[in-house]
């Protein structure tokens, strides 16, 4: 089965720059038709997309987030990392990585769903 797990510190201070890992087995983060993603959950709040990137490697930002997201990958590991920058204790969440499908309807409409997720890892921001 399809696996990924995250990987990173459990704490960063503010202002600095947070850096998860996401490794993948059992699936190639350059197979067609999969993009790869970074969600998060804070605590009491809801999930949000940060972003996500193909497996061309072209990336998308949610734009709240755009200006300090990053993603990028290591084909050679099949790994993809995410850069937040200058993290407040705003940032301190559950952060997920997560597979999402590209489906194509009867009606030749294309859809998306998250069909695999990692466990979470939990980041604190404090000094």
């Amino acid at each position: 089965q399809v696996q990924l797990q995250e990987s990173g510190p459990g704490q960063v201070k503010p202002s600095q720059t947070l850096s998860l890992t996401c490794t993948v087995s059992g699936a190639s983060i350059t197979a067609y038709f999969y993009y790869w993603s970074w969600i998060r959950q804070p605590p009491g709040k809801g999930l949000e997309w940060i972003g996500r990137i193909a497996d061309s490697g072209s990336t998308y930002y949610n734009p709240s987030l755009k200006s300090r997201t990053s993603i990028s990958r290591d084909t050679s590991r099949n790994q993809f990392t995410l850069q937040l920058r200058s993290v407040t204790p705003e940032d301190a969440a559950v952060y997920y990585c997560a597979r999402v499908a590209l489906l194509q309807t009867a009606t030749g409409v294309t859809t998306t769903f998250f069909d695999y997720w990692g466990q979470g890892t939990q980041v604190s921001v404090s000094s």
